[in-house]
């Protein structure tokens, strides 16, 4: 069976390869990127509605300020996502585990939220909520990060910038299988790859499926 190469940053990487291990998979740790907090500065609380977090790491890399927000409820992209969440003292309002986009389409319109995120982002398609989007963190890229394990493997990857990055520091693409946690993250990693399919739903249970599945998929002849 092939190997599986987990490609997000820590500590998601390590979450989902003990995930991957209990699906019987046999992962390979290998961050593109290391989380860091930014500065930035709190809007007036009262303001918003509600908190929405795509992120835990958000929550990990807002700092202090984070306290002046709690009476906030909170609308969560996942369950790590809410559960670091309720961590922090959280009410949480509503779980998406089929991205953002559904969260907000199952939720109040007029709600005004305050949005936690990353640097590198992604702008939810048609947002009937008023939004103000804070960067609190960013993902850097490692310059030389271990891709020894790369030839071979059925690669995970969990965004867009994620893909492009392998695409560049690779040489192996006709050995190695995509699974990506979405179709804008599979059309990124471009051609030339053994195999590329894209998740159903952009969550790590669908995207694991796909991996397990890949992993055992027969080789042409």
């Amino acid at each position: 069976m092939r190997r599986v190469l987990v490609l997000r940053p820590e500590p998601g990487a390590s979450e989902t390869a003990a995930r991957a291990r209990k699906c019987g998979l046999d992962p390979v740790v290998a961050p593109l990127f290391e989380i860091e907090p930014i500065g930035w500065d709190l809007p007036e609380a009262a303001s918003f509605d509600g908190l929405l977090l795509t992120s835990a790491n958000a929550v990990r890399c807002a700092g202090d300020a984070l306290r002046e927000v709690r009476g906030l409820p909170a609308y969560a992209v996942g369950e790590a996502t809410a559960d670091a969440a309720r961590d922090a003292g959280f009410d949480i309002a509503a779980v998406g585990d089929a991205g953002v986009d559904r969260l907000l389409g199952s939720i109040e319109a007029d709600l005004r939220l305050l949005h936690l995120c990353g640097e590198d982002r992604r702008t939810p398609s048609d947002v009937r909520q008023r939004i103000a989007a804070v960067p609190v963190y960013r993902a850097k890229p490692i310059e030389q990060p271990d891709l020894g394990a790369a030839a071979g493997a059925v690669a995970l990857i969990h965004s867009a910038r994620a893909g492009r990055r392998l695409a560049e520091l690779t040489n192996e693409r006709a050995s190695i299988r995509i699974a990506a946690i979405s179709a804008t993250a599979a059309e990124a990693v471009g051609n030339g790859w053994a195999a590329v399919e894209a998740a159903p739903e952009p969550n790590d249970d669908a995207l694991l499926a796909l991996a397990a599945r890949l992993c055992n998929k027969p080789d042409p002849e």
